[in-house]
């Protein structure tokens, strides 16, 4: 199977590192910078799983796409999608797959949109990666775990076909029926974890130490609400497990999006909170005058609005 892995950040960098080191048939789609990133040093990922120092990936340009691929991973920022599917288009043929692991839910709309909805599955991953400066690949825990199924819950031929692509890769590959399901139990536990690490730029151990344990199951709550309302009610185990990592004591989780607001980079307000709040307001429940979802998307559009003002 040959796999199109767009981006050669975090994500893509690590994910698809890992399956050149298993053999597999890997091209990343990266812009100039990258590319020469990568000509540079290599793809070079730091990981407590083991790490990968893999010279000359390869690597193609958008205006270098000339054919179709069958399995097209999307690993960028879900702010960059429109760039990005915009790049990768000419890689799509009839029978091309796009797995997506990217955060929220909007960007399934917009794939399906974009190109024929059956050439769109679901995806996940949890694992915590970051780059340092020099463009490696940080793996921040001992967790790589890569989701995929169709939107269906089918098991077709061809989702099987991925799951052997994708097998005994170095990470913890998982065909589910239930894709949509965890994308969206996901997609709760993000915006709450970024929602309250990022709006009060603390961990979420420095945050309870502070009383913040009424705030962060207030928004954890809300977010349900969500998508219950969506038909995607959190499971109670589901539940309980986000709830416990979400207020044990001294825990020193944060989310990416403080990573990115500590070094003043762009994060995804819009596409992890914003796009809660607008669900939210589509199911017509009735809410507080500030809710906690208010609270932390004002408090983060505040920092972008503040970025974008100072670059």
């Amino acid at each position: 199977m040959r796999i199109l892995i767009v981006g050669a950040g975090a994500i893509g960098g690590y994910f698809g590192g890992r399956l050149l080191e298993a053999g597999r048939d890997v091209t990343f789609l990266v812009r100039t910078g990258r590319a020469e990133e990568l000509d540079r040093d290599g793809l070079v990922v730091r990981s407590p799983m083991g790490n990968i120092e893999y010279p000359s990936p390869p690597y193609v340009l958008t205006q270098q796409l000339d054919e179709a691929y069958d399995l097209i991973v999307v690993s960028c920022k879900a702010y960059d999608l429109d760039a990005s599917m915009e790049g990768f288009a000419v890689a799509v043929g009839p029978d091309t797959l796009i797995l997506p692991l990217l955060n929220g839910m909007a960007h399934v709309d917009r794939l399906c949109q974009r190109f024929e909805a059956a050439n769109v599955l679901g995806g996940q991953c949890l694992v915590s990666l970051d780059r340092d400066v020099s463009g490696a690949v940080l793996h921040l825990n001992d967790t790589h775990q890569l989701s995929f199924g169709e939107l269906s819950g089918a098991l077709t031929p061809r989702i099987l076909r991925v799951a052997e692509a994708l097998a005994d890769a170095g990470f913890d590959a998982n065909l589910s029926q239930q894709i949509v399901q965890e994308m969206w139990e996901k997609w709760c536990f993000i915006a709450t974890a970024a929602g309250i690490t990022g709006s009060m730029r603390a961990s979420i151990g420095d945050v309870l130490a502070s009383g913040g344990e009424p705030l962060i199951l207030k928004l954890l709550a809300e977010c349900a609400s969500v998508a219950e309302h969506a038909g995607y009610a959190l499971r109670t185990d589901v539940r309980q497990r986000f709830q416990n990592m979400l207020t044990a004591a001294n825990s020193r989780m944060t989310a990416s999006m403080l990573r990115d607001i500590e070094r003043g980079a762009p994060i995804e307000v819009e596409q992890i909170i914003g796009e809660m709040v607008l669900r939210r307001a589509d199911s017509g429940h009735e809410r507080p005058l500030l809710s906690a979802l208010d609270f932390v998307h004002l408090n983060l559009k505040s920092y972008e609005a503040r970025r974008v003002r100072e670059v």
